[in-house]
Order: C-alpha cells, then structure tokens, then sequence
C-alpha cells in the first residue's frame, strides 16, 4: 500500500510536468518543474530544486514507512 502512495505521487506529477494532470488553479509538484520555471533555471536553481527535494523526500518517506511498518508487523521477518 505505502508503494502504491509513492507511485500515485509520482504518476500525478509526472502527468502534470507533461501537461496531463490537474487543472491549472490548482497547485501541483509536476507543473512546478515545467512552464515558466525553466526560464529561471540559471538565475534562481531553487525555483526547480525544491519541489523536486519535496517528491523525493515524500516517496521515500512513504516507502521507509511502509518498510518499518512490515517489519514491525509481519512474524515471518522477525526471526532473520
């Protein structure tokens, strides 16, 4: 289930990136690494850096939560 979080997050934000996902009033990761944003590349980096730190750091968090939540809960991994 938690992998299943982290992909959603990905597929939203790669169709948005694309031009594919949510309308636009709306504010969304993917469409904050596209569009006028890449003109800034060279003069302000952080206007891309961070809403891609913000999707890795919240799809690993799901999959390291999802991974400590198994070996919390699952008995046939205690034992190794």
């Amino acid at each position: 289930m938690s992998s299943m979080f982290g992909t959603a997050i990905l597929t939203e934000a790669g169709l948005s990136f694309l031009g594919l996902g949510i309308s636009e009033p709306t504010p969304s990761w993917g469409r904050m690494l596209t569009g006028q944003a890449a003109q800034y590349l060279s003069t302000s980096p952080w206007i891309l850096i961070f809403p891609g730190i913000a999707i890795t750091i919240t799809v690993m968090g799901f999959a390291f939560a999802g991974d400590a939540l198994r070996d919390i809960f699952d008995p046939r991994q205690r034992g190794r």
